[in-house]
């Protein structure tokens, strides 16, 4: 029997590394194990900062709603010694898997949280799992507020670039929801960098999080729907912690057709882009934050009708007019999922262009009441959406980044009122201001905390990349008061 030397040996294992890492899935575990917080730019900070805020705020609201408080007595016999904060709730707590799980389903139990593009919504599926793992630690084992930035924007760029290996992804969906696949990886992998796991169980919790991908987008519009959030956050977690623990994928579900690939007919895996002055997608793709909780396309109906109510009301009352109408063109891309002529529930009611449409024109905007049962059924809104109507030009195309919204009203005497949007505010080329941003959060955590408790939150988050500590940001999250935890506000100063 002949013995290498230590030298080949050497050779040997550094060739294997190196194969490995040429495939995509080696590639995408050398950067999220490579990754640090230096690699992180202001702009990318500022951004998810105002992510995290309003994720927090949506989901702080959504902890009232039906689909929430069924989710939180479903988790309830689910117990372990180690538990996390489910927010809005001082005195009740979940293992880490379903506090994420829970605490997921709330940020998308009203479609209030943040869109990206291509198509995702990026945020829910990775803040509530990296918060929930973070109490998960020992005690001694502090995780700082750029700790929780960076496996938060790892978590958010593997979204972004998994969805960039598809051109379908850049149209709005229509055979599943994206966030229960990309989703998924990204909460997978924000966890196992929290975990700070080797590049081989990196790669090993994005195969495991792939077996967990995929919903049909025919849920859409039911309680089921914000479901999809809270698994994405649950199950890339749950993908990380069994990676930590040795269980082993394969170690090409990035690279093959039958992996991450089964998902996309035009599925085009790239390499990353190296470490060496890294690019993220957030320094170069904002997010949309939204006004009022419904599909974001949704949200250009809104714009486009409400300016058509100003044209045609002026110094009149809506409810006058009415009878004059003769009927209400609507001209959006067809997205079938959001054709819905005759909405019966707030889940219905968020997903049709209809709705938002004649709501916007009765009511001159949107807001959270107005997918209340009684502004859904009210007489005035009915018999609007009988008179609607809607068109598909052939150049407004189902995307994100480029659909316009036309509205015109037609008069019985045979005039027409039009208007159109292009962008809507919220939109990220036409960004909400940070007093907007704050003011959202404040109006939504205003449901459930108490103002200390939300002054908290505030404080933290936009300090965070200062926060040593950051397990005060659930203390608030759960509703305690700054006054309680002095100790804690313990910010590190910089030296300029």
């Amino acid at each position: 029997m002949t013995f290498e030397s230590p030298f080949r040996l050497k050779q040997f294992f550094e060739s294997v590394i190196l194969l490995w890492r040429k495939t995509i899935t080696g590639n995408f575990a050398n950067v999220i194990h490579g990754l640090n917080k230096n690699h992180l730019t202001d702009v990318v900070i500022q951004r998810s900062k105002r992510m995290i805020l309003d994720t927090l705020g949506v989901g702080l609201l959504g902890t009232s709603t039906e689909v929430c408080q069924k989710v939180k007595q479903y988790s309830k016999i689910y117990s372990s010694d180690i538990s996390s904060t489910i927010w809005g709730h001082l005195d009740f707590r979940l293992p880490p898997l379903y506090a994420a799980f829970v605490n997921g389903v709330a940020v998308h139990s009203m479609d209030f949280d943040d869109t990206w593009h291509p198509a995702t919504h990026p945020s829910g599926a990775v803040l509530p799992a990296v918060m929930a793992l973070s109490e998960a630690f020992p005690q001694k084992k502090k995780i700082s507020g750029l700790d929780l930035l960076l496996a938060f924007n790892v978590g958010i760029e593997v979204q972004g670039r998994l969805l960039r290996f598809s051109s379908e992804a850049r149209n709005i969906p229509k055979r599943f929801h994206p966030p229960t696949v990309v989703g998924t990886m990204g909460s997978a992998a924000a966890c196992a960098k929290l975990l700070a796991l080797n590049q081989m169980k990196c790669k090993n919790a994005l195969a495991i999080a792939a077996s967990y991908a995929g919903s049909p987008l025919a849920n859409a519009a039911t309680q089921t729907k914000p479901l999809h959030i809270g698994n994405a956050a649950k199950h890339g977690l749950e993908a990380a912690c069994l990676a930590s623990q040795g269980l082993q994928g394969n170690n090409q579900i990035l690279d093959m057709e039958s992996g991450i690939g089964a998902f996309y007919t035009d599925y085009n895996p790239q390499t990353l882009p190296t470490l060496q002055s890294y690019p993220w997608l957030l320094d170069q793709q904002d997010v949309a934050i939204k006004r009022f909780p419904a599909h974001l396309g949704t949200h250009w109906v809104a714009d486009a009708a409400s300016s058509v109510r100003r044209k045609l009301v002026e110094n009149s009352d809506i409810l006058l007019i009415l009878d004059k109408i003769e009927k209400v063109i609507v001209k959006v891309p067809e997205v079938k999922y959001v054709n819905r002529p005759n909405p019966n529930s707030e889940h219905e009611a968020r997903h049709s262009f209809q709705f938002v449409a004649c709501s916007a024109l009765l009511d001159g905007s949107m807001s959270i009441q107005s997918f209340t049962s009684e502004n859904i059924h009210r007489p005035a809104l009915q018999k609007l959406l009988c008179k609607t109507q809607l068109e598909h030009p052939s150049d407004n195309k189902p995307s994100f980044e480029s659909l316009y919204c036309e509205v015109t009203i037609v008069l019985r005497d045979g005039n027409a009122i039009s208007d159109r949007c292009n962008t809507f505010y919220g939109h990220w080329r036409k960004p909400l201001t940070k007093q907007d941003v704050e003011k959202k959060f404040q109006s939504n955590a205003s449901e459930v905390l108490p103002a200390e408790a939300i002054e908290g939150i505030l404080e933290t988050v936009y300090n965070l990349e200062k926060v040593e500590d950051c397990s005060v940001l659930n203390m608030f999250l759960s509703g305690q008061s700054a006054r309680v935890l002095p100790e804690k506000l313990h910010l590190k100063h910089s030296n300029s």
